[in-house]
């Protein structure tokens, strides 16, 4: 393996730059975990030069599993998954600027357990880019080779994580993704490619799945959680046929239905139908999160163009701290970013592609409306799969979500029943399976929206940490109350409420 690996050094020819990052911009003293950022480049000439973050696992870093996390979109960068959901630093918003972002670190990351590659994909996502505007334009088929491209040069540069267990991950968008990068993970192993993947399955969450059906899940999501009354809901479901999103527009009954769901729902935020929608007026919003990859200034931000933070902070004023920070010279230097970006301007997600349903000439084609025939085909491999949804997402539902899952026909094991973090209900799960070799985890977290991490981060790691280590949410559950019991069955130890490895 080693003298094959060897051999791949020569015969993959893209081009890798790699750099230990040992302190951030915004952030005290040395990094208490290791971080590496880097660019490899994939396609012809290898002109996409895809940018990642590297951390290595907290725990065990040699046994811990391998994952490559991706961020949704098309076009978001897996900086919003490594600051906001899954890793190990955020920024501090009550002490922070834009001139000045503070980070902090965060307890809950899942770096605690796992060895995690942010990947920012396709080219014109975060930090990555392309050498001509040919290699902008791509697809969902084509960006998951990529993708799968980048992962194989990847390890042949990191070959002591050849042996580790390797999970596909990501959520919104990348639910349709993941699948099509595990397919590819698996067909590449089946002719014999090298390296060799130790794929062990794959996690999901809040993922777009069926674009229709996702979509057409929403009204009855919002009956269920009161905010349709039943008379309106009746009518958009009798009236529509259950079908809200390619709308015949000679159905005058089910365009005045909707009309009516839409004036109860156009106040809601859909993200988390909990929290109050942005007032744009009282944020920190500003021109930072436009780009149709245009020229940036190589400074840092001038302070006197951009708005003070204002009182109230919204959710999405993430974007603008995020980009803030991203934006100095000073960050740029510390990760290592190419010179060749230096006239590229970041943003959290980059509308050009986000968009680019609503453009002449797109430069992302979301070609695979469906992933469920990925996951079906799954089911008859070694594979283990979690999917989670916040249960007050109404991007991507619970209920869009189930109803995929149950139109695989997969026998349950452990039917739906609730699962425990600090003996609090966390939310509600149900474990399938097909013979010995295949099992699925699905599990809601209560409270949780898109995605369920960045609102319920204690509860997702304790999910996660759970899921890898013996694939039931119930098990760590009847243990907790004992931690005597759980040292040596489970050769763990519990710190800040979680499951820490040795």
């Amino acid at each position: 393996m080693l003298f094959a690996v060897f051999l791949l050094l020569v015969s993959l020819d893209g081009i890798k730059s790699q750099f230990l990052v040992k302190t951030l911009p915004g952030l005290d003293g040395d990094l208490p975990f290791t971080l590496e950022t880097g660019y490899i480049g994939v396609g012809a000439s290898d002109d996409e030069q895809l940018f990642y973050y590297f951390i290595e696992s907290e725990g065990n870093p040699k046994d811990d599993p391998l994952m490559i996390w991706l961020t949704g979109g098309p076009g978001c960068t897996s900086l919003s998954g490594l600051m906001f959901e899954i890793g190990p630093f955020t920024i501090n918003y009550a002490i922070s600027t834009l001139e000045e972002p503070i980070l902090e670190l965060v307890p809950y990351s899942w770096t605690k357990v796992a060895n995690i590659i942010f990947l920012d994909q396709p080219a014109g996502s975060g930090f990555s880019y392309a050498k001509s505007p040919e290699s902008y334009i791509t697809n969902d088929t084509l960006s998951a080779k990529l993708a799968y491209s980048f992962l194989r040069k990847w390890l042949v540069d990191h070959p002591k994580f050849l042996s580790n267990p390797l999970y596909v991950g990501g959520d919104s968008y990348s639910g349709i993704m993941v699948p099509l990068i595990v397919q590819e993970i698996y067909n590449g192993n089946e002719i014999g490619e090298e390296p060799q993947m130790n794929i062990k399955g794959y996690a999901v969450g809040n993922p777009v799945t069926d674009t229709s059906g996702d979509y057409n899940s929403r009204i009855p999501f919002a009956h269920r959680m009161a905010l349709l009354s039943d008379a309106i809901y009746q009518s958009a479901k009798e009236n529509c046929g259950g079908e809200y999103l390619n709308v015949d527009p000679n159905n005058s009954l089910c365009i005045h239905a909707l009309q009516a769901v839409d004036k109860c729902l156009e106040r809601i935020n859909s993200a988390q139908i909990l929290e109050p929608v942005c007032d744009t007026s009282n944020t920190v919003r500003s021109n930072l999160s436009r780009r149709e990859l245009r020229v940036f200034d190589k400074t840092s931000l001038d302070a006197r163009l951009v708005p003070q933070v204002q009182k109230r902070w919204c959710r999405d004023d993430k974007d603008e701290y995020t980009a803030a920070w991203a934006n100095r010279k000073d960050v740029r230097e510390a990760l290592h970013i190419h010179e060749e970006f230096n006239n590229i301007e970041w943003v959290r997600c980059n509308k050009s592609i986000q968009d680019s349903s609503s453009m002449e000439n797109p430069s992302y084609t979301c070609n695979v409306p469906s992933v469920v025939g990925y996951h079906r085909h799954f089911a008859d491999k070694k594979c283990r799969a979690l999917v989670y949804n916040g249960d007050h997402d109404m991007l991507v539902s619970y209920l869009a979500t189930l109803n995929w899952i149950q139109s695989l026909n997969l026998p349950v094991i452990d039917d739906w029943r609730p699962w425990f973090v600090d003996e609090q209900v966390a939310g509600y799960t149900m474990k399938y399976i097909n013979g010995a070799d295949y099992s699925l985890i699905y599990a809601t977290v209560k409270g949780g929206g898109h995605t369920a991490p960045e609102y319920k981060p204690k509860e997702c790691l304790n999910m996660f940490i759970r899921w890898l280590a013996d694939d039931t949410l119930r098990k760590w559950w009847m243990v907790s109350h004992d931690q005597e019991k759980l040292v040596p069955q489970e050769s763990a130890r519990v710190s800040q409420g979680v499951m820490v490895r040795r």
